[in-house]
């Protein structure tokens, strides 16, 4: 009968993650949040966001703020597709051993929002944040003063520079004009008109305008010249600390020579003396003796192939040291632009390589999209649980469904069971009153009576194909679990052998 009712239409609902949503649970979640707001990620205060999206956007933007090498796809976006939050979790929880966080957690407690245990990875990973970026703000400022101080120091030697060199130049163009005036008084009559109007030109002439413009190509040739300057510098000091290194490496085997010696007029000494006494009775003072005489033979050799090295290397860093010295500006701007070719190449191929390596990250994203076998596992066992769900809320209802027509086949027989007795109660005293009335009363009577005993034989009959049924069903059943047993054994078996083909697989690998 469960045909014969009208179908239902029944909202399922998605089912939540199971987590134990108690009153610790919420604690911890307010205070990951009020944490990250803290430190500044003030995403976590936006309500629209789901829970998962702040902690995993708030987890996320800690691993970058600690200038740690994270993995290219390690970047968080909002609504995700299931396969991409359980990679990116799965990433996250790789890359925590690596920063070696003191604290373990697993994929699944990120995803079912497990706060207890998230809590301590959030703490430290805001105070490993918080202390990168004071370490970068100290860093910053450090570089901040030091570019302050190495261009004002430029910028006031180039103005120290310029003044002095104007001045210099008004003193000059002064004594000249000086002179001049000092000349022409000797050779031109004195005339007060006539003194007057040449001193007043030859101080026009002096302190003209075009004599203090500085030329800009000067200007430039004088910068380059000091930039050369301070790299020939550079490689003067350089070459002056190797000296001073292989200066100091020979005094010390100097200082190893003269004990050597010391050591070796000792030994004479006493081979002398014992050559004198003939007292060569000791063996093993022999040997000893010729051994280190020996070796005394062999520093001599080194020191004199040690000292031949040195000289080398003395003509090679004193040639090296004359060459920069005199080497042309010329050749440092042949150098310049060769280096800024270089560069410009440089630059071109790091553009290719962004390109390839946004081609790459593409092609990795279509790759994970693709579910992997881990996925696939997660994917059927929230399958398996839903379907669970589904049969037993389908189980249920059926058994509602079963209930509700018993009862209505329970109420509408007792109803024509109560109008039945009405009409005999109504027709009794009426049919009793004749004999005739009586006798078509008690035929209409035993008609009802063969139509109740035809319903009944139709109910058993129904329930007797309900029972074959039934055992039918039954039979199949077993027959089906017997196959699913089968199924598990096959499987397990196949998952084993899986197993050893990787590890089979990974040997030839490694081999």
């Amino acid at each position: 009968m469960l045909n014969g009712i009208k179908k239902k239409v029944f909202e399922d609902n998605a089912v939540p993650a199971d987590v134990r949503n108690d009153e610790e649970q919420s604690v911890k979640l307010q205070q990951i949040l009020e944490l990250l707001t803290s430190a500044g990620y003030y995403r976590a205060r936006i309500k629209g966001l789901a829970d998962f999206d702040k902690i995993v956007g708030g987890m996320t933007w800690c691993i970058e703020s600690c200038q740690f090498d994270v993995d290219v796809d390690l970047l968080f976006q909002e609504n995700l597709i299931i396969g991409q939050k359980i990679a990116l979790t799965e990433k996250i929880v790789a890359m925590l051993p690596k920063m070696n966080c003191p604290h373990r957690i697993e994929p699944h407690q990120i995803q079912g929002l497990d706060c207890i245990h998230i809590y301590p990875v959030m703490q430290w990973l805001v105070s490993e944040s918080m202390k990168t970026r004071k370490e970068m703000a100290h860093y910053v400022q450090t570089f901040a003063v030091n570019q302050f101080n190495k261009n004002n120091y430029y910028f006031n030697k180039y103005l120290f520079d310029k003044d002095e060199q104007e001045e210099s130049n008004i003193v000059k163009n002064v004594m000249l004009a000086k002179s001049s005036l000092n000349y022409d008084r000797s050779t031109v009559p004195s005339s007060p008109v006539y003194e007057v109007k040449e001193t007043d030109k030859q101080y026009k002439l002096a302190f003209s305008p075009e004599k203090h413009i500085t030329e800009s190509p000067a200007l430039q040739a004088s910068k380059v010249l000091e930039k050369q300057k301070e790299i020939l510098q550079n490689k003067v000091d350089s070459l002056t600390d190797d000296k001073n290194q292989l200066h100091n490496k020979f005094l010390e085997i100097k200082e190893k020579l003269s004990e050597t010696r010391r050591r070796k007029l000792s030994l004479e000494n006493i081979f002398e003396k014992m050559k004198e006494t003939d007292s060569f009775t000791d063996v093993e003072l022999l040997t000893k003796i010729t051994e280190l005489l020996m070796l005394l033979d062999k520093l001599k050799i080194q020191e004199k192939e040690f000292k031949d090295q040195c000289h080398v290397d003395l003509n090679y860093f004193e040639e090296l040291v004359k060459e920069v010295q005199t080497k042309k500006p010329q050749e440092e701007l042949d150098h310049d632009v060769k280096y800024e070719e270089q560069k410009q190449i440089i630059h071109q191929l790091r553009l290719k390589l962004a390109k390839r390596n946004r081609a790459v990250a593409s092609l990795i994203r279509k790759i994970d999209d693709v579910p992997s076998r881990s996925e696939l596992t997660q994917y059927q066992k929230r399958f398996m649980e839903l379907y669970n769900q589904v049969s037993a809320k389908h189980k249920e209802t059926k058994q509602y469904y079963t209930l509700y027509n018993t009862l209505d086949d329970t109420k509408l027989y007792y109803t024509k069971e109560l109008s039945l007795l009405n009409s005999v109660q109504d027709n009794y005293k009426q049919a009793m009153s004749s004999s005739s009335s009586r006798e078509q009363f008690i035929k209409q009577f035993e008609l009802i009576v063969e139509g109740v005993r035809r319903n009944k034989e139709k109910l058993e009959k129904r329930r007797t194909e309900e029972i074959c049924r039934r055992d039918a069903l039954s039979r199949q059943l077993v027959t089906l679990m017997e196959q699913q047993r089968k199924y598990v054994a096959a499987v397990r078996q196949l998952t084993i052998e899986c197993r050893n083909n990787e590890l089979l697989l990974g040997r030839l690998r490694g081999s």
